[in-house]
């Protein structure tokens, strides 16, 4: 299919969150190992930066372990709260040159969460923290929390100060609790579209999204981002993080490489891989039918699919398995019909007897069989899939021994 062309798609990049938000998900607790084992993955498909916490030895000891590696990518950032004192955590561990700083820009959280009575003084403690820190040598984030509920005459007002005193730092766009939209025309303070014209405008260099996914957008939004101006999105592997999550590593990487021209950056071969290991690892459950790493996203069980993709894969497969690390499996089951067993039959036959057949869907075996296992479920008794030992029974038993026992009752037949 032919590709689109995104604007800006050459200077787009990637920061991982996994290590910081995606650690935050009730429920999830990562250990060194896991946070190691997923700077790997995340090195081996070529994110530009992950972000991690300092705040205890744990954390530190960790981070000290990554930067150790020496790997360009991902680069190892730090993350702090605006004060002195985190700051100086992050410039205590020698190798983090860059560092985010939590700037809440709403009023909900200027006045509820911080409890200050004026704006001014939640900017004075915001732009003193931007100061220590790149007077100290830092690059900076700025990382604008629930930009999506903000006034935004303050927002402007803010941003101005902010590259007044460091021209070159990163705004993170945060939208908190998911209420961003992706469409153009859409008002602020919700439109991505036109948050991010806005901070192109006041000359902000480096723009990045931070989408969660209270509304199912995290996705749509991001990639608003990218295609007003944004040139960093800030994403968590699974969308894992709290609530609703983030959006998914995965689904944006997919979609910059298969779907826009001359993006080829990232290696998505080890997308499936890196799903099983937190599956397995850190207990995150991933549904069947998660996009891109789900277990069922090549599985095909119904007539009109399976028969689709034994003919050509692209029928019914907009990509293809071994591009994310996935298989391709046809399944049979309840809405299965005489193609996928016919083809289940052949697979099998090869293995058993070390030979190529080739069978008819008509062949009067194919139907008994086919016949067999919707008795299965007619009656309503089973509920999975037919597994491929039960595949088998049905091939010995019509296709290999039910040829013996035709020979053997025809010889008996003639006296011999």
């Amino acid at each position: 299919m032919p590709k689109i062309r995104l604007p800006n798609a050459g200077d787009i990049k990637i920061s991982d969150s996994t290590l910081r938000d995606g650690a935050q998900m009730t429920g999830v607790v990562l250990t060194r190992k896991h946070k190691l084992r997923i700077q790997e993955y995340l090195h081996e498909i070529g994110i530009e930066k992950l972000e991690c916490f300092l705040f205890n030895e744990r954390d530190k000891k960790v981070a000290r372990d990554m930067l150790d590696k020496g790997y360009t990518n991902p680069e190892v950032t730090g993350w702090a709260r605006a004060n002195t004192g985190d700051i100086d955590l992050v410039l205590n561990m020698d190798g983090i040159k860059e560092t985010g700083i939590l700037m809440s820009i709403s009023e909900t959280h200027i006045f509820d969460k911080l409890g200050v009575e004026k704006r001014e003084e939640a900017t004075e403690k915001y732009l003193n923290a931007l100061e220590y820190a790149t007077d100290h040598g830092l690059r900076v984030r700025c990382h604008m929390e629930d930009i999506t509920r903000a006034d935004f005459s303050y927002v402007k007002e803010f941003t101005r100060k902010v590259i007044e005193i460091a021209p070159d730092s990163l705004i993170r766009l945060c939208d908190t609790l998911g209420l961003g939209m992706p469409f153009p025309g859409s008002p602020l303070p919700y439109s991505i579209p036109e948050m991010v014209k806005m901070m192109k405008d006041l000359g902000v260099k480096e723009i990045e999204t931070h989408m969660h996914d209270d509304f199912g957008l995290a996705i749509a939004n991001s990639l608003a981002g990218y295609w007003n101006g944004a040139n960093w999105s800030n994403l968590t592997f699974l969308g894992i993080g709290e609530r609703a999550g983030n959006a998914e590593l995965e689904k944006i990487l997919l979609f910059l490489i298969w779907r826009v021209e001359g993006f080829e950056r990232y290696n998505t071969e080890k997308l499936v891989e890196f799903a099983e290991y937190m599956e397995k690892e850190v207990r995150v459950h991933v549904p069947r039918n998660k996009a891109v790493v789900g277990r069922n996203i090549f599985a095909h069980e119904s007539g009109i699919h399976t028969a689709g993709v034994i003919k050509n894969p692209f029928t019914y497969e907009p990509f293809p398995p071994e591009l994310v690390g996935g298989e391709r499996r046809l399944v049979v089951g309840d809405t299965s019909g005489t193609e996928v067993i016919r083809n289940k039959v052949e697979e099998i036959t090869e293995t058993l007897m070390g030979v190529k057949v080739k069978v008819d869907k008509r062949d009067p075996r194919i139907i008994k069989i086919h016949n067999e296992i919707h008795k299965l479920y007619d009656a309503e008794g089973r509920v999975s899939s037919i597994s491929d030992d039960e595949m088998r029974k049905y091939v010995e038993k019509y296709f290999i021994f039910e040829p013996v026992a035709d020979v053997i009752k025809t010889n008996e037949n003639n006296g011999e």
